[in-house]
């Protein structure tokens, strides 16, 4: 399996390696209009107080940050700061502003701009995000330099300064938007948002489509010495079931799809008339439990016992999921985060199959005759079926019986914030260069009371805490590497598998990247004439 998988991955880094070498090597073709269906519609399209993928991968069109990631993920490089500078003790950060900015109407980006977008978005009382930027003290600009005074020298700020809360918006014109608190004016600026990034909004009409055009002020430049983006328009059509999807992206309705199956990948390989992209990423496939005492109607939680949960994951066999969803493009976690992820450490994929163990576990824990629960899925959904479908038969084995809800995204998200469920699908994919991120949604109780699951482990928090202002390399690792340790031996997830992005588009649809962080970029994207 480990070697399979070694050559898998070989291939898919081959891939787009050719791909980003022709994509640099052919000249790009202007104009036109991309459309890229979505398996979900976003929901709330501010930086702030928003954590959902499917607001922050258009996010990142729309809106700029300071740095931006690098291509790898791992780093950072200018954006609209052109430098920074740390100072010797790390407590001040003096960025350089580029020159000549302006939003996407027209109006100029300002420091003062860039001090009222990162006060609000390191405001405690706004969004799950803002321990991000938790470091700074106080802000200065300058003619062309914003100044980060820090409480304590921080590890994490510059990759933090590249992440989708840290944009930089119009203060005068969010301000000017309709409401009394920020909450408000939030959500009637995000009906029509204004950033630096390469496209500009032009209408949503909710859970069907959302258009943007290109930002005729964008500041990056193409291959042809011109204005990015290539593109005039791009469309986002909402289409949650799999198979309608590939069946208009085969048909040449639209230009490209997010998300394709697993099981799905080979057939549009051979498909002389499409492209399959398979991205290097931080993806990891799990199924989030929730483990308080009681469920959201009073009744008791058996999934609170960990013996339990560790039963849930020893009677999974990873490597079958594996075959069967992913037909062998994923490999097993080694730990709640991706083995790309910084500061990762497992040695050994977690919970191997052992269905005598899992029954051993749930006599111990009380259950030796089983239980029943449920777990969201995805209406329509490839990926979710195959997983649920394995985990439910897999589970029966132990007497345990699985019963499948299928709703649209929207309900599950809200039905999750609300911590009304039992166990839910999911993924997650990294939008930073370092662990604290996704520890402090997996592990750290006092933001999302770790996913929402109701997971509580105060050594845990202490040891998040102490890594947050910590800038020993070697003492920063040994914290994680406890944090790991002790998150995944309580198994508050089920551990199923780490995959690459599959993306599908049309031959002529050339130009689009996606990083490691999961950053969909279409500012080079372009239709070939």
């Amino acid at each position: 399996m480990g070697s399979l998988h070694a050559r898998l991955l070989a291939g898919v880094g081959m891939f787009v390696g050719l791909a980003l070498a022709s994509a640099g090597a052919e000249a790009a073709t202007r104009g036109g209009t991309l459309i890229y269906a979505r398996y979900a519609d976003s929901l709330f399209l501010d930086p702030v107080l928003n954590d959902a993928n499917v607001d922050i991968w258009i996010l990142t069109n729309l809106y700029d940050t300071l740095l931006a990631p690098t291509s790898d993920g791992q780093g950072v490089s200018p954006s609209l700061a052109t430098k920074w500078d740390v100072a010797t003790d790390g407590k001040t950060v003096t960025l350089t502003l580029r020159s000549g900015v302006k939003f996407s109407d027209g109006s100029p980006l300002t420091p003062q701009d860039v001090k009222w977008s990162l006060d609000r978005a390191r405001d405690p009382k706004a969004g799950a995000w803002n321990f991000t930027l938790a470091a700074v003290d106080t802000i200065e600009t300058g003619p062309d330099t914003v100044v980060l005074k820090l409480k304590h020298a921080d590890p994490t700020l510059l990759p933090a300064l590249a992440t989708f809360n840290a944009a930089i918006l119009p203060q005068k014109q969010f301000e000017a938007s309709s409401g009394s608190s920020m909450e408000e004016k939030a959500k009637a600026f995000a009906e029509h948002p204004i950033g630096t990034g390469p496209f500009a909004f032009v209408s949503w009409k909710r859970g069907e489509v959302m258009k943007l055009k290109r930002n005729d002020y964008y500041w990056k430049m193409g291959e042809d010495g011109k204005p990015l983006p290539y593109l005039d328009a791009l469309e986002f059509p909402v289409i949650p079931d799999d198979s309608t999807r590939l069946l208009k992206l085969k048909a040449g309705e639209i230009d490209g799809t997010e998300f394709v199956p697993y099981a799905r990948v080979k057939d549009l390989q051979a498909d002389p008339s499409l492209r399959m992209e398979l991205w290097p990423s931080t993806r990891v496939r799990y199924l989030t439990l929730y483990v308080g005492d009681k469920y959201k109607d009073g009744s008791p939680n058996p999934i609170s016992n960990p013996k339990v949960r560790q039963a849930l994951n020893y009677a999974i066999n990873k490597d079958a999921v594996i075959q069967i969803t992913t037909l062998n493009l994923g490999k097993p976690m080694r730990s709640y985060m991706s083995s790309s992820t910084p500061l990762f450490s497992g040695a050994a994929p977690l919970y191997p199959y052992d269905p005598a163990k899992a029954k051993a576990l749930l006599a111990e824990a009380g259950f030796a005759n089983g239980f029943s629960f449920s777990c969201l899925s995805l209406s329509g959904n490839g990926d979710d079926a195959n997983d649920l479908t394995a985990a439910q038969q897999m589970w029966a084995q132990i007497g345990v019986k699985l019963k499948i809800e299928q709703v649209d995204n929207p309900t599950r998200t809200a039905k999750y914030r609300a911590e009304d469920f039992q166990c839910r699908t999911s993924a997650w994919t990294d939008d930073i260069a370092d662990p604290s991120e996704i520890t402090s949604y997996f592990a750290y109780y006092p933001n999302i009371h770790s996913l929402h699951s109701g997971f509580d482990d105060k050594r845990i928090d202490e040891l998040f805490e102490k890594s947050q202002e910590e800038n020993d390399k070697t003492a920063r690792t040994a914290e994680y590497k406890e944090i790991q340790d002790r998150y995944n031996s309580a198994a508050p997830i089920v551990y199923l598998y780490e995959t690459p992005y599959p993306v599908a588009f049309r031959k002529n649809a050339k130009g689009f990247v996606q990083i490691p962080l999961g950053n969909n970029l279409f500012e080079s994207a372009y239709i070939e004439k």
